[in-house]
């Protein structure tokens, strides 16, 4: 599957980019997958990616559930919650 993914925020200056073209394996099929998968690159990536850290995603500009379906072609938005006070 394509897909476009976007890092707002803390990702962005985490990796060192805005967004990247991806083409996932099969197997990634849901949100989680996909953060899941992202977090395999290692390093930086599975820093981020793993221990229960919260994101807030959204698919095609609507927020989604981790559970989504991605679909084919769509533009994924990850960014960490934002808290005010």
């Amino acid at each position: 599957m394509r897909l476009k993914v976007l890092y707002f925020a803390q990702l962005r200056e985490r990796f060192g980019l805005a967004e990247e073209s991806l083409q996932t394996p099969d197997s990634v099929t849901t949100v989680a997958e996909l953060i899941d998968h992202l977090g395999t690159r290692g390093g930086v990536w599975l820093e981020t990616f793993s221990g229960g850290a919260a994101f807030r995603v959204a698919m095609n500009q609507d927020m989604v559930e981790l559970e989504t379906e991605l679909k084919d072609g769509a533009e994924i938005a990850i960014f960490r919650p934002v808290t005010g006070g």
